[in-house]
């Protein structure tokens, strides 16, 4: 696999743009109170920068790590591989994932996160893709929702390859 099986999907200026426009509405929403930003990791590092860029600056950052996936994409146990840092308890909390697909892992962070009695917890995710949803969840902001394609760029990845792309790209399955 190579950088030349990938197709662009949304490409950099669109992204950047999108990412603006959901700063924008959450600093409204949230009218400038702290709010938490717990990253997943790894594929939302990418989106979470972007978009700590342009929130309110009393906005602190912890980071999560939950996989569903062995090394390859067929579901599997959902582990828990790194935990916060601080308490979310009594804290506005917004969650910022990479992409959507299933839910199954989101609602099982979604759920584990509820029983540690944040104030609020609120979800934002670059990309969704309704098609694939096997489990409801409600989603707070929404940058782009997308076809059933795979994939990369923009932290999420295909065998760790392409995270590092500055745009949204497929690839053909």
């Amino acid at each position: 696999m190579n950088i030349d099986d990938v197709k662009v999907l949304i490409n950099k200026n669109d992204v950047s743009k999108r990412i603006k426009e959901l700063a924008e509405q959450i600093n409204k929403d949230y009218e400038n109170k702290p709010i938490t930003i717990l990253c997943i990791l790894k594929g939302s590092v990418f989106f979470t920068t972007e978009l700590a860029k342009h929130l309110s600056p009393t906005t602190n950052l912890e980071f999560i790590e939950v996989s569903s996936y062995g090394s390859g994409t067929v579901p599997g146990d959902i582990k828990m591989l790194k935990d916060t840092r601080d308490s979310i308890a009594k804290k506005d909390v917004l969650i910022v994932e990479d992409i959507i697909d299933s839910g199954r892992t989101l609602s099982y962070l979604v759920n584990m996160l509820k029983n540690r009695k944040p104030n609020s917890l609120k979800i934002c995710t670059l990309l969704s893709k309704p098609e694939r949803r096997k489990v409801d969840i409600d989603v707070d902001y929404i940058g782009f929702e997308i076809p059933n394609k795979f994939v990369v760029g923009y932290g999420m990845d295909i065998d760790e390859k392409f995270r590092n792309l500055d745009y949204i790209g497929y690839i053909e399955e």
